[in-house]
């Protein structure tokens, strides 16, 4: 006879997306409390919980993390490329052209220059600790845009999972650190207004690192912010495994 726990665990097994679904909102409501009470708010409960994900990947010690236990085996449908994929289309459509063009010309050369800069400095980290591949140039490359279009970029070029994982980790760095550093440094900068806002998205691109900060700085920059930040996201993913690949492929 099956005891309750064994009943328990088997409803659980059977049904594990919603498990899954379950796990990742329990992660997420302590990520967020924790960026309340432990930060105040300056580390985003979003990166607080990227953060917690890497971690139960590096304990479980397996090739798919946490989606190895049996328990939590609906974590690798949840992460997989489908409905990661599905949300990065659906945050793109929430972005209206007219809304965009309002940043001028600016806004364009920096949603450009936010990205060259990236993969470059990525790419060359990448380089400098003995990466020669232009795969695996190309992906931490574009980790060092956001820890979405290292995935991404990625899965689409067939890079290994430990590659993938120090995307990952390098967008997580530069999140937290664009959290941190925006409150500080918006005076100096000059970022008190939605036009520079909408630049200062496109020079980060980190959606997460960009909405903390300026929430940190003024909560009525953050629509504008977010919104090139989007672009940057969405645009990263397109250029990743095609422009930016091509060319280290050609240089390299």
């Amino acid at each position: 006879m099956q005891t309750a726990w064994q009943v328990f665990e088997s409803v659980l097994v059977k049904n594990g997306l919603l498990t899954a679904f379950t796990f990742v909102g329990a992660t997420m409501l302590v990520a967020y409390w924790a960026s309340e009470k432990l930060t105040r708010g300056r580390v985003h409960g979003s990166a607080i919980a990227i953060l917690i994900g890497l971690v139960c990947a590096a304990f479980a010690g397996s090739k798919n993390g946490v989606a190895d236990i049996p328990l939590l085996s609906g974590v690798g449908l949840m992460g997989g490329a489908m409905l990661r994929d599905l949300s990065i289309v659906a945050t793109a459509f929430g972005v209206r052209r007219e809304e965009f063009v309002k940043g001028g010309v600016m806004g364009v050369v920096a949603l450009f220059t936010g990205l060259a800069t990236s993969f470059i400095s990525g790419g060359a980290v990448a380089f400098a600790f003995g990466y020669r591949d232009a795969v695996s140039i190309t992906t931490i490359g574009a980790g060092a845009a956001t820890y979405i279009v290292g995935p991404v970029t990625g899965t689409a070029l067939g890079a290994s999972s430990e590659v993938i994982a120090l995307s990952v980790a390098a967008g997580l760095m530069k999140a937290i650190s664009v959290m941190i550093a925006t409150p500080f440094l918006a005076r100096a900068i000059g970022l008190n207004n939605p036009r520079a806002a909408m630049i200062f998205g496109g020079l980060m691109g980190t959606n997460s690192g960009v909405m903390a900060g300026l929430a940190a700085t003024d909560p009525k920059l953050v629509p504008y912010g977010a919104m090139t930040a989007t672009f940057y996201t969405g645009l990263g993913c397109l250029l990743g495994p095609s422009v930016v690949f091509i060319i280290v492929r050609t240089v390299i």
